[in-house]
């Protein structure tokens, strides 16, 4: 557990996708830790794009993910899906200076995956810490992500103080429990989100249809339901769910969690009936717009299944 003759750790950072980059942001800007902080991710643009957005001496563009290990003594990953942390933890192992390392894995993944990355890295003879986040891009720009954390409490106190107040505004603290129950939260979690998105869409096409107006139903939806439900709606309303240049929220990705979800309701012996509609919406959104397509496009299934043009552009 060797930290920097300053008392502070040596961070890196393994994958700058929307939820990255404002993760590390946050860190540069209010984390305590000895600077600089590596960056790393495969096209290396990307991490050039970020850091030069950030103080010159705080952060570093790492090559190579040894890089990372080498230069760290925690090293946060946040990926896209379960074959892209399982190869990169898979890399970072073969170190030869691993031991002793923290990894902390803040990516939507599996609850298995995440089990088999910590138990491939404690026999690696490193310390792992699961710490999957609830929010946006944009809140994790604004530090205001739920930060779930679960491990041995050794190294989940020497990941607190990158959460709250740095990353984000809250922690669910799973200490002690397997690593496995941070990422079966996210999953379940996330299948809220995913309801609430379809409640809207079908909501907001009916209301169009049968005469209401969306713009009434966004005040009765303002007044009820303030916070993710009007910020969804604000979305739908204004056609940011298919106008983006980047997607808040990969629909394909989103596909990726809802399959997860739907694994678990089966081993477990429950439906999902919900989450299976709106992942066939979440498919329909895929077939449009390909790697563009957002979570919030569901919006847009629904509509063309109403007689609706997809985009709701007059």
């Amino acid at each position: 557990m060797a930290t920097n003759a300053s008392g502070s750790p040596r961070v890196a950072w393994l994958g700058l996708g929307n939820m990255g980059r404002g993760m590390v942001k946050n860190i540069v800007e209010k984390g305590k830790y000895t600077a600089p902080l590596g960056i790393y991710n495969r096209t290396t643009s990307r991490s050039e794009k970020l850091a030069s957005t950030l103080p010159s001496d705080k952060v570093k563009i790492l090559t190579s993910i040894e890089d990372a290990v080498s230069h760290a003594d925690i090293i946060f990953a946040c990926l896209g899906d379960d074959k892209a942390i399982t190869e990169t933890i898979a890399t970072a192992l073969k170190s030869p200076d691993v031991k002793g390392k923290l990894f902390v894995d803040c990516s939507t993944v599996h609850p298995d995956t995440t089990d088999k990355l910590g138990a491939d890295i404690e026999a690696a003879g490193a310390y792992f810490v699961a710490c999957p986040v609830f929010g946006a891009p944009t809140m994790a720009d604004n530090g205001q992500l739920v930060c779930v954390l679960a491990g041995p409490s050794a190294q989940v106190d020497r990941v607190k103080p990158f959460c709250k107040g740095v990353m984000g505004r809250a922690e669910i603290d799973y200490t002690d429990q397997s690593y496995g129950t941070a990422t079966r939260l996210k999953i379940i979690g996330n299948t809220f989100i995913l309801q609430m998105i379809e409640a809207l869409s079908e909501g907001h096409t009916l209301a169009e249809k049968s005469g209401l107006g969306v713009e009434n139903l966004h005040a009765f939806i303002e007044t009820m339901f303030p916070g993710p439900y009007t910020a969804y709606s604000g979305r739908m309303m204004s056609g940011d769910y298919y106008n983006r240049e980047e997607p808040a929220f990969m629909a394909r990705l989103a596909r990726k969690d809802a399959g997860h979800a739907l694994d678990l309701a089966k081993t477990a012996g429950v439906k999902l009936k919900a989450v299976e509609v709106a992942d066939a919406h979440l498919q329909m959104v895929v077939e449009h717009a390909g790697d563009k397509g957002d979570i919030g496009g569901i919006y847009g299934a629904v509509r063309k299944e109403a007689g609706l043009k997809f985009e709701n552009a007059s």
